[in-house]
């Protein structure tokens, strides 16, 4: 399971932000994670209920932005949403795509006081 080496990630990421702040709070934690990502998020919740323990997180609130995989087919330009990355073309069958967006796994906010 990845997902807790990953949460122990994101208390780093935010700890040394809370830090260059001197804030001594972080009250709410915002995560963009991709459909293509790798992440379970069944799994990172699991894991993020002992990952935060005794962290400036542990009280923290949690928002997960869950980012759909949108990809281009590279023959045909079609725009479509992909849920593996061996999926194709739903106009052409192609499987030569630009993945645009659906790989995210970041912090995209932190409020602190």
């Amino acid at each position: 399971m990845h997902e807790l080496a990953v949460v122990m990630s994101i208390v780093a990421i935010a700890e040394q932000e809370a830090a260059k702040e001197n804030a001594s709070i972080i009250e709410l934690i915002e995560l963009d994670i991709g459909a293509l990502s790798g992440i379970e998020i069944e799994a990172l919740e699991f894991a993020w209920k002992q990952g935060v323990k005794h962290t400036m997180l542990e009280k923290a609130l949690k928002k997960i932005n869950f980012i759909e995989a949108v990809a281009t087919c590279a023959d045909c330009a079609t725009e479509f949403i992909i849920e593996h990355y061996y999926d194709n073309c739903p106009v052409c069958a192609g499987h030569l795509l630009h993945i645009k967006k659906g790989k995210e796994l970041k912090v995209k906010s932190l409020v602190i006081s």
